[in-house]
């Protein structure tokens, strides 16, 4: 640890950093290449439906102006698509601000958060920041979480749970009577946080709605997202609902401006075009189809999906595979982080795209 370092606060310098996808300028400036696909982030391959971008330029011009901090005519909005009083909306700067906001709300500092392994990570980064304990338990050979584990590690310090669903990277959901039989075993001191980011590309009937959870009281906070169906990534619109006093707290400590005028803006449109999100899903259902029989064809396995991306074994030195993928312009994000070091989780593009990155594949892979 260097001297500045020591300078810190305890547990800082021990915490790996969020590595987020490798950016297409980056390839382009390594690799000299004009034409890069990024299939590694999970972003919505159509961006930003029509009426969200006639929305975000109208705002441009009051971007001089402070946005609205309570997200008041947002939060209006959503609660009644969602059937939910706005005063238990709380939003912030992405999904993954969100869960930070949760963290420093509800976790002091040595006590517990339990959470699958693999997952996202902006959960374990959250607890440490804040000095809490982090609990890993890992998935189940098949890549679906392990309530059952996750409930056997609660203890009486356990503060959050934080259950990925549909989890990220595997892209397996927990069903509805899985949730139920784990919520009824957690204790009333803690909360679990149900992450909903990738709900809108759910097919499964025997997914569970965790608003339903919220409205019955439970100890539980649902957060979700406008960056992935609604293609808002890079506006950072995140919200959390969950019971007023919850959300009250977090809104204590959240941001003075949590969430941008432009993207506000986006979000309010997006809302409305529900035509938009249904072509987002069925182009995903019929691309995640398609990569699912290619991979059979090139004999790789890979895990069903309930997301807008797959969990798929190369076979290969997933960091060569990697490399040998970018020189063909395309990128996707290698399992090591993961401890999977030749898995790839692949995000589902184009038509055009996906057979790009198919042929690209097998020639990497020398199929």
């Amino acid at each position: 640890m260097g001297e500045k370092e020591k300078l810190f606060r305890r547990g800082i310098a021990e915490i790996k950093p969020y590595v987020p996808g490798k950016p297409i300028e980056d390839v382009q400036r390594e690799l000299g290449l004009t034409e890069v696909i990024k299939l590694a982030s999970n972003e919505n391959p159509l961006g930003p439906s029509p009426k969200a971008l006639q929305a975000m330029h109208a705002a441009l011009e009051t971007a001089n102006i402070y946005p609205d901090g309570a997200c008041t005519e947002l939060a209006q909005k959503l609660g009644a698509k969602l059937n939910v009083d706005p005063s238990w909306i709380v939003f912030a700067n992405g999904e993954d601000n969100i869960i930070t906001l949760i963290s420093k709300t509800f976790l002091n500092e040595g006590e517990e958060m339990i959470m699958a392994d693999p997952s996202f990570s902006s959960f374990e980064i959250s607890a440490r920041a804040v000095g809490a304990k982090v609990v890993m338990v890992p998935v189940r050979p098949d890549f679906t979480t392990d309530l059952g584990a996750l409930a056997a590690a609660i203890t009486d310090r356990t503060k959050l749970i934080f259950l990925c669903n549909p989890n990220n990277p595997t892209g397996t959901i927990s069903t509805r009577k899985e949730v139920e039989a784990f919520l009824d075993k957690v204790p009333e001191h803690t909360i679990v946080v149900l992450d909903e980011a990738y709900k809108e590309f759910v097919d499964d009937p025997e997914y569970p709605d965790g608003l339903n959870y919220v409205r019955a009281g439970r100890n539980v906070i649902v957060s979700r997202t406008f960056s992935k169906i609604y293609g808002l990534a890079g506006l950072r619109i995140g919200y959390a609902i969950g019971h007023p006093d919850f959300i009250g707290g977090m809104k204590r400590i959240r941001e003075a401006f949590a969430a941008n005028r432009i993207g506000q803006a986006g979000a309010l449109a997006a809302l409305d075009d529900d035509e938009f999100v249904k072509r987002v899903h069925d182009m995903n259902s019929a691309g995640r189809d398609y990569l699912y029989k290619e991979f059979e064809r090139l004999g790789l396995p890979y895990v069903k999906s309930q997301t807008n991306f797959i969990l798929v074994d190369t076979k290969q030195d997933i960091k060569r595979v990697f490399q040998d993928l970018q020189r063909e312009g395309i990128i996707i994000r290698p399992g090591h982080i993961w401890n999977l070091p030749t898995y790839a989780r692949v995000t589902v593009g184009t038509p055009e795209q996906n057979e790009k990155f198919i042929r690209a594949l097998e020639k990497v892979l020398g199929l």
